[in-house]
């Protein structure tokens, strides 16, 4: 049986390569391609709907998506744990399914379960992200969910040093974390995050250099995953087992506020 996607987004860069990737994908079908500013009654008709429109737009997409009782796939950037949470019991309550993924790359995905594994180790952790200057938001939903990875790993040991934070120039915290944006022509994607201790560093680095290699993987997992999906489901790593089990608090505690993979280059370095 073919599952008809309703694809909002889908004349932007990640939706033209989510496009391809339903397009070659045996049971799914466009049946419908939203802008940005499209009638949400164009989601009548489809099975799942794969929202990867703007930050502004998402939540108005994804509620949309759960009144009509559909299954919805959210590629779109800006998700928190705290925005989730507002959707969450909305979710519950139909007996839908929402699958949040902040990064359908596979590398990036294990660059954050990493950082998340290592962070009780280290005391000082901060985050650098830099993509291209058209770029929406700042910071990225990759380095939320790392923030919030690391934050939970480091549950038991509390949270990361970071002085000065009350400078604007120290980055933005979430969860703790600071998280510096770079916003720059000639980039695609790109994360370090930088874990520091006493008299060491280690730093997990991630640059996505051929998105359309990259993400197609994961997002057939993702396709697959949301399809039958009931409830919320965050991250690719839920999806797939990394070996890389970090400790992450459990969904009903207080909100925090804001490799061979073609196509990606990943590294760790230590100094």
């Amino acid at each position: 049986m073919t599952t008809r996607v309703a694809l909002v987004g889908g004349t932007g860069k990640l939706g033209g390569i989510i496009r391809a990737v339903i397009d070659e994908e045996p049971g799914f079908e466009v049946v419908a391609v939203l802008g940005s500013r499209s009638d949400l009654a164009e989601l009548d008709g489809a099975d799942l709907v794969v929202d990867a429109s703007t930050p502004s737009v998402s939540i108005d997409v994804v509620r949309a998506a759960i009144e009509r009782g559909l299954n919805v796939l959210i590629g779109t950037s800006g998700w928190s744990t705290a925005r989730i949470a507002l959707v969450r019991p909305l979710v519950e309550a139909a007996g839908t399914g929402a699958v949040f993924i902040p990064n359908f790359s596979l590398g990036s995905v294990i660059g954050s379960a990493l950082a998340a594994a290592a962070a009780p180790h280290f005391p000082a952790i901060e985050i650098v992200e830099s993509h291209r200057e058209s770029k929406a938001d700042s910071p990225s939903g990759t380095a939320v969910r790392t923030a919030e990875l690391i934050a939970g790993a480091r549950a038991a040991v509390g949270p990361v040093e970071a002085p000065h934070v009350d400078q604007r120039a120290r980055g933005q915290q979430v969860a703790s974390v600071p998280i510096h944006s770079l916003r720059r022509p000639g980039v695609i994607a790109r994360q370090e995050t930088i874990l520091s201790g006493p008299g060491e560093s280690l730093t997990i680095v991630h640059d996505t250099v051929d998105p359309a290699a990259a993400y197609a993987p994961g997002i057939r997992v993702a396709l697959a995953a949301a399809r039958d999906a009931r409830g919320v489901t965050v991250g690719l790593d839920a999806l797939i087992d990394l070996g890389l089990r970090p400790r992450v608090a459990p969904a009903d505690e207080e909100p925090v506020d804001e490799g061979g993979v073609p196509g990606q280059v990943a590294r760790a370095t230590g100094a």
